[in-house]
Order: structure tokens, then C-alpha cells, then sequence
């Protein structure tokens, strides 16, 4: 899992995220609280066996309380995902609101009108982002 800078991945409380795959959340992406992230699933055929996907969740998401996003989904960035939303489907261009079971757009959203803000003190999970290269180099295999 790639978590990006200032995304707030599980610390809602209740959070599933299942990295049976693979999981990129971009930068200044917030999740609310129970919320379910899965990359991968059973074969339909032998539910022993797992059958590993992605999950690619662009920059400056929001993803609302109790919403759950299947394997194989990439939200473009400034996608908001309403509560309860269940994810079966990519929306790869972002700037749009989905709401739903299964989760339909229901806005387009305008990109002019965002406000990119961003924190004075960035940090890629726990470590500060002017020290994540090198930290990345050392010790990690992405």
C-alpha cells in the first residue's frame, strides 16, 4: 500500500483496508470512518485461491463514511465518493461526485474551482516528505 502525503488511510475509525493487491491513495485524499478498501477477492471458482487487483485512489479524494471500494477500481483525482457508496465501477477521470449501490456519478464538478491547499509541514505517513526519498531507497521496494 502507497499512502500519499497528508492522506488520512485508517485513522478514521473502523477502516478495512485489504492489501491482498495492490493500494495507492494519493496526496490530501481524506477517508471517513468505516469504510472498506479491497484489492482482491476470491476465485469464483476455488475460494481458497486469491485473486490479487488494484486499487488506485487519485489526489484530493474524499471518500465518505461506510463506503467500500472493490478490486480493480481507479478513482481519478477529486473524486468524492458519498456515504454508503459501494465502488464496482472506475471513474478514472475524477472531478465527480458518486453516490449509490452500485455507485453511479451524479455530479460532474468543476476543476477550476478547487483549491489545492496543502499543509506548511508534509508528511508521507509518518516521516516528514523532504525525507521520504531517501528513506524510500533504503528500505522500501516500490
Amino acid at each position: 500500500m502507497l499512502v500519499g502525503i497528508d492522506a488520512a488511510a485508517g485513522l478514521s475509525p473502523s477502516c478495512y483496508i485489504q492489501g491482498g493487491g495492490k493500494i495507492v491513495i494519493g496526496d490530501y485524499t481524506q477517508i471517513g470512518p468505516n469504510l472498506g478498501i479491497i484489492s482482491s477477492n476470491h476465485d469464483p471458482y476455488d475460494n481458497s485461491m486469491s485473486v490479487p487487483g488494484e486499487v488506485l485512489i487519485g489526489d484530493y479524494c474524499w471518500i465518505g463514511m461506510g463506503s467500500v471500494v472493490l478490486p480493480g477500481i481507479t478513482l481519478g483525482d477529486h473524486t468524492v465518493v458519498g456515504a454508503g457508496s459501494l465502488v464496482t465501477k472506475s471513474f478514472p477521470e475524477g472531478y465527480c461526485v458518486l453516490r449509490g449501490n452500485p455507485a453511479r456519478k451524479t455530479m460532474d464538478l468543476d476543476p477550476e474551482k478547487y483549491i489545492k491547499a496543502s499543509n506548511d509541514n508534509e508528511y508521507i505517513g509518518y516521516i516528514p516528505k523532504y525525507k521520504f526519498e531517501s528513506y524510500r531507497q533504503k528500505n522500501l521496494k516500490i
